[in-house]
């Protein structure tokens, strides 16, 4: 059962996670570190969650992490990313990554169809273009659909043109949706791959993962007995903590980099 954690008071989970031997802090981005703004683009982590990555990432065996549905080069782009980074990421739900001192790993799964997604694109940006709001945001291995500026009813209408354009050309690529975001991908990874990507890249003992979103329980259900999930905002989840606000993360954040640093 999810319980909500109050910054300033003690967790045991909390605790437990912050003394594990090599520890993974792992976040979503949206909704999470940054929070959610009518331009996918104009997203930036909030300055106290980013002063708590930063001081986490200089602590030894603790590595971070954004895991992403974005497009690797659109992530690199909203987390002001740069190539002496010490934050690793996962990019379009654990399709794509980049590792402090590697840089950018081949993707493993099956490589996107020449000419699929730009077909996709093409179809869907007639359909978008229809209705006051609503935009395209072009992915690696899909799109996706955004409806923050939209009304519901616009959403509804949109939303459900797209999903009989996919299912009568595409029918094979994976559906997720979001908070107020349709998406579609050839590929089949999830953030439950990511997780276990960075598992074994840094020899993890522990993982935290925070997210806030319908993509983010894929993580949320690979986690172990010795990992910590923390859901932003409502909604049901497997994961034990419940945060309300990205800077309820930031002092998460703060508490974990103090107990570890003791």
């Amino acid at each position: 059962m999810t319980r909500t954690w109050t910054p300033g008071t003690d967790d045991d989970a909390l605790t437990a996670i912050a003394r594990t031997a090599r520890l993974v802090i792992a976040l979503d981005f949206d909704g999470t570190a940054s929070p959610l703004v009518p331009d996918p683009m104009a997203a930036r982590a909030l300055p106290e969650v980013k002063a708590q990555i930063d001081r986490l990432a200089a602590l030894p065996d603790t590595y971070v992490a954004y895991v992403s549905g974005r497009s690797m080069k659109d992530l690199r782009i909203i987390t002001e990313h740069t190539d002496d980074a010490l934050v690793a990421l996962a990019g379009s739900h654990g399709a794509e990554y980049w590792f402090p001192g590697a840089g950018h790993a081949e993707a493993t799964g099956s490589a996107t169809e020449d000419g699929a997604r730009e077909a996709l694109w093409a179809a869907a940006q007639p359909i978008v273009d229809r209705y006051e709001g609503v935009g395209l945001e072009p992915k690696e291995f899909g799109m996706g659909i955004h409806t923050r500026m939209a009304t519901a009813e616009v959403e509804s209408a949109a939303f459900a043109e797209i999903d009989a354009l996919v299912a009568e050309q595409f029918p094979h690529w994976r559906r997720r949706s979001g908070h107020r975001v349709l998406e579609f991908s050839s590929r089949t990874e999830g953030k439950d791959t990511a997780m276990r990507m960075l598992r074994e890249q840094f020899d993890a003992t522990g993982i935290l993962f925070a997210g806030d979103d319908v993509t983010d329980e894929d993580a949320m259900q690979v986690l172990g007995a010795d990992d910590l999930g923390v859901r932003v905002g409502p909604g049901e989840s497997a994961a034990a903590l419940r945060v309300d606000t990205p800077q309820d993360i930031a002092a998460l954040l703060d508490a974990l980099a103090t107990e570890r640093a003791s």
